[in-house]
């Protein structure tokens, strides 16, 4: 691989590191649940208007596009970070600064990331570069949880067909995500006819019938192809202490990086339904999200843009890179045939807690990954 930043970039990047920090500060506080990414929209938004970036534009998703030499192009490729956290909040996130240490919900999962790709942006507009062949600059919506990664289905769907590489940046340095990890996600509703506890005992408890099906859900040996895995994350129901109960819900999911083990298990899943209201017992069954697993990829250039993530993550960061299944913003083009693969542009802990953190010395690392991998796409960068 050639010299991976140029003079030029590594000068660019030395200038705009307090830049580079502060934004990522000021993007950290600003709310993003999924589907309500609008605040982090608006800011993306003006911060592209502020740096004379032209033709980018905010789409159905919520995701915001920034084009580059796309308007005739079939060979397309790809470079995203996701906006959404996943917590709920709608108010300002909680960020707190002890030394080198920036702790807020979200601030490396993904709010470093959509920084890192931002400042290169810049970098781009300001030096008005123009790619080899089509690039999208994609800040891109609802990767998390309940998100069922509706960004990352958009920019598919918009341009079907063109698109031939895809690179996400999330997470946090060492390792390289090129298999997807699928998923099915249900909210069941159980309902009986309930009663007074002592005056209707005998009659059919939705608690105990929910009870009843995990325990069922859960006697189910895992398919032996690839790894897969099952859980009930939350479980309500009921009215009161003497109130035979008369409605239970529960959030259930199972994932897999095999697609052959995800039909097993949804054959099984919803075999299990069925068989409980052949008893008579109603079964609302919601499907709150399907991600995919890895289609029919061209190994050999999956393996290529493999080998150039792993190559860039450890010469720039110097540490070993491992190549992991997750369930990510990638597991949509990978599901089409489309070689991609996810890597993070930070350092950091605690994704998914209130208590996550941010090593803030790492983001001018991160950067370089960012300007080095993005760099491959131009002549001159």
């Amino acid at each position: 691989m050639k010299q991976l930043l140029s003079e030029r970039l590594e000068k660019y990047l030395s200038e705009n590191r307090q830049a580079h920090y502060d934004m990522t500060l000021r993007l950290a506080q600003i709310p993003a649940p999924s589907h309500k990414e609008d605040k982090r929209v608006k800011w993306i938004t003006d911060y592209l208007n502020s740096i004379g970036a032209k033709g980018h534009y905010v789409d159905k998703a919520l995701n915001v596009v920034l084009p580059l030499n796309c308007e005739n192009s079939d060979e397309i490729t790809v470079f995203c970070a996701h906006t959404d956290v996943v917590f709920p909040d709608e108010d300002t996130l909680p960020l707190t600064v002890d030394g080198n240490k920036v702790s807020c919900p979200g601030i490396c999962d993904d709010t470093a990331n959509v920084t890192g790709l931002l400042l290169i942006a810049k970098y781009i507009v300001q030096n008005n570069l123009t790619p080899k062949k089509g690039l999208l600059i994609v800040a891109n919506s609802c990767e998390e949880g309940l998100g069922n990664l509706k960004g990352a289905r958009q920019i598919m769907e918009d341009y079907k067909g063109r698109v031939k590489q895809f690179i996400s940046f999330d997470g946090t340095f060492g390792s390289v995500c090129n298999d997807a990890v699928g998923s099915h996600r249900y909210n069941v509703r159980i309902t009986t006819e309930g009663g007074h506890s002592y005056g209707n005992f005998g009659n059919r408890n939705a608690i105990a019938i929910l009870s009843s099906m995990i325990n069922t859900l859960y006697s189910m040996k895992v398919p032996p192809m690839g790894k897969t895995t099952y859980n009930v994350g939350t479980i309500s129901g009921g009215t009161s202490v003497n109130t035979i109960a008369q409605d239970a819900r529960m959030l259930y999911e199972y994932r897999s990086d095999s697609m052959e083990s995800l039909e097993i298990m949804e054959k099984f899943f919803n075999s299990v339904c069925e068989s409980y209201k052949n008893m008579g017992i109603g079964v609302e069954v919601q499907v709150l999200g399907k991600r995919p697993c890895k289609g029919d990829v061209d190994r050999q250039a999956l393996e290529a843009m493999t080998k150039t993530a792993v190559e860039i993550g450890q010469r720039i960061t110097g540490m070993e890179y491992v190549c992991v299944a997750s369930s990510t913003d990638c597991n949509i083009p990978l599901s089409l045939g489309v070689p991609a693969v996810c890597l993070g542009l930070c350092k950091g802990s605690g994704a998914h807690t209130r208590q996550e953190y941010l090593e803030a010395d790492s983001l001018p690392t991160g950067a370089k990954i960012a300007g080095a991998f993005i760099g491959q796409f131009f002549d001159e960068f």
